[in-house]
């Protein structure tokens, strides 16, 4: 919208957006205070969508209050002025990549580490601004989450199914294997690849029950008569496309009244799509032997951050914009390490030890004042082809 309506608007302003209701400018536009109607086309699901923006000149958001503040002279922080600098800091970010919620994420670049089930874990890192006792402070921290990875929907229907090669399934689906397929691809997003440079987006919303050689449309004629034709008859017609899987289902995409039927060889996950389903138990296993580092590690993932992103000084036009700097170094407190409390052991020589990196050994000691125990459980973690439930019993 900004790069559409630079002439008439803009001109060299770089505003903050917050991807909501709320934009900011560094000076004012040559609008006034009066209302401003435009439209913006913006690639869709299927087509393309136009969207009715209004701009309206709201208040000024002043940080003479938030430098007062910061000083102690008042006993609220502005939480306006917090929001704009907040706004501001993230326009960039979220353009580069692609958020969520408070983190901002990118695909992986030199590492994979796969979850199983067509998901992945993505890295990324988590900004906002907050006011201290004596400044405005930049918080940064790494993080990550699951995505699902950009990949065909064949080879993701197999990660799904724990089907090794394709080539094994010859046969149509079975009800169990659709219904655990279409638990995990509706909802998702999916790109078309039999219509050349034009990629197609359309999100799914069911599984066919069946198969493309057998499932059926209703095929508007030249004549306006409607005829029923199969997703494998309609595509080798229209796109010269022979179907090598016609025993798969078909994807629904769009409406569901709509009858759009897609084959799954010509669909790929589309990128940059968060897992908001539950891991299973071993992929949140994975994902936390993925992301654990040590505090030194973590530091230093940190400052490539802040330097990798632009912050520091560098070119981000949206911080030059509004004047904000952000110094490249972390800020350094001063701290203390308390002494690990002393431990009072049992028995007739009534030991004391003293722990040792937040660790004590308590072989040949006894509790200082020992306790019944009354209910007690056995958790066994062990699969149950090696160590059956009645064995423990």
């Amino acid at each position: 919208m900004v790069r559409h309506f630079k002439m008439q608007i803009f001109g060299d302003r770089q505003p903050g957006y917050d991807g909501k209701r709320n934009m900011y400018t560094a000076h004012p536009l040559p609008i006034g205070r009066d209302r401003v109607d435009m439209e913006v086309t913006l690639p869709g699901e299927g087509k393309d969508q136009t969207f009715k923006v209004s701009i309206q000149w709201v208040s000024v958001v002043s940080l003479q209050m938030l430098l007062e503040a910061l000083a102690g002279h008042l006993n609220e922080v502005p939480e306006d002025s917090v929001q704009a600098l907040d706004v501001i800091t993230r326009h960039l970010p979220s353009m580069r990549y692609t958020p969520v919620g408070r983190s901002f994420f990118s695909p992986p670049e030199g590492y994979y580490h796969p979850l199983g089930g067509g998901r992945e874990v993505w890295f990324g890192f988590h900004q906002s601004v907050r006011p201290a006792m004596w400044n405005m402070m930049l918080n940064i921290d790494v993080s990550a989450t699951a995505f699902y990875r950009a990949q065909p929907i064949i080879e993701f229907m197999c990660e799904v199914l724990d089907i090794q090669n394709i080539s094994e399934q010859s046969k149509p689906l079975t009800d169990s294997q659709r219904v655990k397929f279409t638990k995990e691809i509706r909802g998702l997003k999916v790109e078309v690849t039999h219509c050349g440079q034009m990629k197609r987006k359309y999100r799914v919303c069911n599984v066919t029950r069946r198969p493309a050689s057998h499932q059926t449309f209703p095929l508007q004629l030249e004549n306006g008569q409607a005829m029923e034709c199969t997703v494998a008859q309609y595509f080798k017609q229209k796109y010269s496309l022979q179907l090598k899987y016609p025993h798969l289902p078909c994807l629904q995409v769009g409406q569901e009244q709509k009858h759009t039927y897609l084959p799954l060889e010509v669909c790929n996950i589309v990128a940059g799509q968060r897992c908001i389903k539950k891991l299973t138990d071993n992929q949140t296993s994975t994902m936390i032997k993925a992301t654990a580092r040590s505090a030194p590690d973590r530091q230093e993932e940190i400052s490539r951050l802040v330097k990798s992103n632009s912050m520091v000084g560098g070119p981000d036009p949206y911080l030059k914009e509004f004047g904000i700097v952000v110094h490249n170094e972390m800020t350094e407190l001063t701290g203390r390490v308390l002494p690990a409390p002393m431990l009072q052991y049992g028995g007739r020589n009534k030991t004391v030890a003293t722990p040792n990196q937040g660790v004590w050994d308590m072989r040949g000691k006894q509790f200082y004042a020992g306790i019944e125990i009354k209910v007690w459980a056995v958790a066994c973690f062990a699969p149950q082809k090696q160590c059956r439930e009645d064995l423990l019993k």
